[in-house]
């Protein structure tokens, strides 16, 4: 059976297939593998743990003159990412009906959805299509976790003003740290570099599945077509919108398309946001079931999304190469072969 030649021709197929197979065995058989022992700390609990060690051994292919271009990636897709968000919503606040809702949605859940994003998806699709330094630029976006972000883009609404404790600079620190400690490895010791660095790929489909273990269906039916539509608003637009700036850049597209995803932990803003001003509270529900539709809507479209970009890509004179090989020679190091 030529189960990894099958998941070669899948565009992102080493990420994309054990996810939608967690997915649909958490939906229809959600304690199948919780079961405690080995199976459930490595099918369904495993992917910070995993995805941790995946950035620890991208830090060691990472010199100072990458990871300078890691952070410029880093700090464009954040920002880049967070202004499109932050322009949807204020739209949808503008031209929002009677009970506060655009096309049916709820503009904090626009917000909420657009302005956050799925770092397992994009560490996957950067491994897969990218180099180290697209892998590095991982930490930036952590920053977009949770409701901070939401609220910054309310607080300039003039809707409400900021409230503590929904950011602390430890949890980037915590982010960091394991990225960090790969680049001194690296940098002190090339040999080690190399040996960390072997065989590292082969994580990306076991961090996938368990990233799959936390993805219901169901979600999509409870958020109705508003929610499908904020999925795929967030896919188009901002996915879109980050692969049109970073082919403009000369950067690798695809790391930029790889922004277009809500992730899970998304789902909790609305409910932090009605506790900092009661003024939500009535639109929290709604906002949540969108929200989560959204996560299940992305996690399907994007990895397709990408597919056809890659495809269109490939097409062009150089194809994807040209972007990677670029990247290296401003880095003036070979790109690792198994990133070709």
């Amino acid at each position: 059976m030529k189960i990894k030649a099958t998941l070669d021709r899948i565009p992102g197929g080493m990420m994309v297939v054990p996810l939608l197979l967690a997915a649909t065995i958490n939906t229809f058989f959600p304690s199948a593998l919780r079961i405690g022992g080995f199976t459930e700390a490595l099918f369904v609990n495993s992917a910070s743990a995993l995805i941790a060690l995946f950035l620890l051994v991208a830090g060691t292919q990472i010199n100072l003159r990458t990871a300078k271009a890691s952070v410029a990636k880093g700090v464009t897709l954040l920002v880049v990412k967070w202004l499109l968000g932050f322009l949807v919503g204020l739209l949808a606040f503008w031209l929002a009906d009677t009970n506060g809702l655009f096309l049916g949605l709820a503009p904090i859940a626009i917000i909420g959805a657009m302005t956050n994003s799925n770092g397992g998806m994009y560490i996957a699709f950067a491994g897969q299509y990218g180099k180290e330094e697209d892998k590095a630029a991982y930490p930036f976006l952590a920053l977009s976790d949770g409701p901070f972000l939401t609220m910054v883009a309310l607080s300039v609404f003039g809707a409400m003003g900021f409230a503590n404790g929904l950011f602390s600079p430890i949890t980037f620190v915590a982010v960091l740290l394991p990225l960090a400690v790969g680049i001194i490895l690296g940098n002190l010791d090339k040999e080690m570099g190399d040996f960390l660095y072997k065989g590292s790929d082969k994580l990306v489909p076991f961090f996938a599945f368990a990233l799959g273990m936390g993805i219901d269906f169901s979600a999509i039916i409870k958020g109705g077509l508003s929610g499908i539509l904020l999925g795929v608003m967030t896919v188009l637009l901002t996915g879109g919108g980050l692969y049109l700036l970073f082919k403009l850049l000369g950067w690798n597209p695809i790391v930029g398309a790889a922004e277009g995803s809500t992730a899970g932990n998304a789902v909790g803003t609305p409910a932090a946001i009605a506790a900092a001003n009661i003024a939500f509270e009535p639109i929290a529900q709604l906002a949540t079931v969108q929200i989560a539709a959204s996560v299940v809507t992305t996690s399907v479209l994007l990895p397709i999304f990408i597919g056809f970009l890659a495809k269109r890509l490939e097409k062009e004179p150089g194809g994807l190469a040209k972007y990677n090989n670029k990247n290296a020679a401003d880095a003036a190091q070979p790109e690792p072969a198994a990133d070709r």
